[in-house]
């Protein structure tokens, strides 16, 4: 069974893939969505799911600094719900405190150029809430 990680964001998903054993997270694509409408990535996101044979998402949960849930957090929540409620999977909420930023300095000290980095930001970031799941199993 492959566990699949997702940084939500209002207008795109990166999505990451774990190896059948769970060890590692590959960045998959970045879907884009309106967040309006939770159906709105419905379509491709079952497409990776049946592809890469699923059994549990990941999904990223931005809280303040102080650890207190925002805004996004709330969106993000209300997408997981959504998400477990619409294909049936278990789903785990993660904390995601400075995964984009992480995920930026990778890809600063890569030497990446601006417009690059806006392509993979969310894709790696989702990389990383899905590696720091699996390492803490």
């Amino acid at each position: 069974m492959k566990i699949i990680g997702l940084d939500v964001g209002s207008k795109t998903i990166g999505v990451a893939v774990s190896d059948a054993l769970g060890w590692t997270a590959q960045g998959l694509t970045t879907i884009h969505w309106n967040e309006l409408d939770l159906h709105s990535a419905d379509d491709e996101l079952k497409k990776i799911i049946d592809e890469h044979d699923i059994g549990k998402a990941i999904i990223g949960l931005p809280k303040n600094m102080n650890g207190t849930i925002g805004e996004r957090g709330e969106a993000s929540q209300r997408f997981a719900e959504h998400f477990g409620e619409t294909f049936q999977l278990p789903y785990v909420l993660w904390d995601e405190r400075l995964t984009t930023a992480a995920a930026e300095r990778v890809l600063l000290e890569a030497d990446m150029s601006r417009k690059k980095r806006k392509k993979v930001i969310d894709k790696m970031a989702a990389v990383f809430i899905l590696q720091g799941y699996l390492d803490q199993k």
